[in-house]
């Protein structure tokens, strides 16, 4: 057997760091040989999440020791942080993942304008890569800096890519209505995510100002070739996981359920980790929770000339750590589902 690749994990005390830890844990090809964290630095990573007593008991350590433990990192850290580590990984020949937003957006302009940064080494971003695999595959074979696409912006681009690229739908006055659970925030503490705050409540947040607006947006250009506007509302859901989109598009003229079936099962037919559900059946994020599958139902309003595509993803794996991997394996020329078969709970 080939010496596993070894992983190192910044952040690993965050939910996506520690999502990355459980599913690596199961990977036959890689192993988590160092963790990091600044909140709990000196800690072992058993000491502040139980359930990984005696199968990660790796001591949070400083950056560098990370990168230097590592011929992978992932960086599962708020925006802002990842540019000085892509540039030292790069500097050591080791394969980096940032998992937040540095290395997302084309446009050092549009990273400006949502986040408040600067690109600090414009040749890195010239090389990074947006690691949304079902899309963009053959662009991130063999690549060293990848852009994991968060939890939205998996979700809405996979509904609605196959259809968009093939003129079924308007490109303008796209809608995506979407919902997550609380984990999407992340492991920091804040009013409304407090227990007595969001348990029994639903709400809209950001409305129409949220950072991942231009990401998805960019997504969807890259596909048509034309620039896209879209409406996208996200929503609070008093749940621990998952991703529900709900993707409103005005059909083309003469675009039936059998044309629009036919096109996305032409499209994500082969993908293992896409699941086109029968007609008739609705995507559910129960039904993809803990692993790294989305699901997909299309639905049609005649009455009103709407393609309403609905997708379902867990915001912790496919949305975030999931993906990180199989951008890994990706990148690393290893079997792209090694370590992703999860099957998803029944109840």
């Amino acid at each position: 057997m080939k010496t596993p690749i070894k992983v190192g994990i910044l952040g690993a005390t965050g939910y996506a760091g520690a999502e990355l830890v459980r599913l690596l844990a199961g990977h036959p090809m890689a192993k988590v040989s160092a963790v990091g964290s600044v909140s709990f630095e000196g800690k072992k990573l058993s000491e502040v999440y139980p359930a990984y007593r005696g199968l990660c008991d790796l001591t949070c350590m400083q950056q560098d020791a990370v990168i230097e433990e590592s011929d992978a990192v992932f960086a599962a850290l708020p925006h802002g942080l990842s540019q000085d580590i892509a540039e030292k990984c790069d500097q050591a020949g080791k394969l980096f993942i940032d998992l937040g937003a540095d290395f997302r957006l084309q446009e050092e302009s549009e990273y400006h304008a949502w986040y408040g940064g600067d690109y600090r080494f414009p040749e890195l971003h010239a090389r990074a890569v947006y690691g949304l695999p079902e899309l963009f595959r053959e662009e991130i074979r063999g690549k060293r800096i990848i852009a994991n696409p968060g939890c939205y912006t998996t979700a809405v681009p996979l509904a609605l890519v196959p259809a968009l690229q093939n003129g079924l739908i308007q490109p303008d006055g796209i809608i995506a209505d979407c919902k997550s659970g609380v984990t999407g925030a992340g492991r920091g503490l804040a009013q409304n995510l407090h227990y007595a705050e969001c348990s029994g409540s639903f709400t809209a947040y950001k409305v129409a100002a949220h950072r991942h607006t231009p990401e998805i947006e960019q997504t969807l250009s890259k596909i048509s070739g034309q620039k896209i506007t879209m409406t996208f509302v996200p929503h609070l859901l008093p749940v621990n996981r998952g991703i529900l989109a709900t993707c409103y598009a005005r059909l083309a003229p003469g675009v039936t359920m059998e044309t629009l079936r036919e096109v996305y099962t032409q499209a994500y037919g082969g993908e293992t980790f896409l699941r086109l559900l029968p007609e008739g059946s609705v995507a559910n994020i129960r039904n993809v929770w803990y692993s790294n599958y989305c699901d997909l139902s299309l639905h049609l309003d005649l009455r009103a000339g709407l393609l309403i595509a609905v997708s379902a993803i867990d915001n912790m794996v496919k949305g975030a750590a999931g993906q990180a991997i199989q951008n890994m394996n990706l990148a690393m020329g290893i079997e792209e589902t090694a370590g992703l078969q999860l099957v998803p709970p029944a109840f």
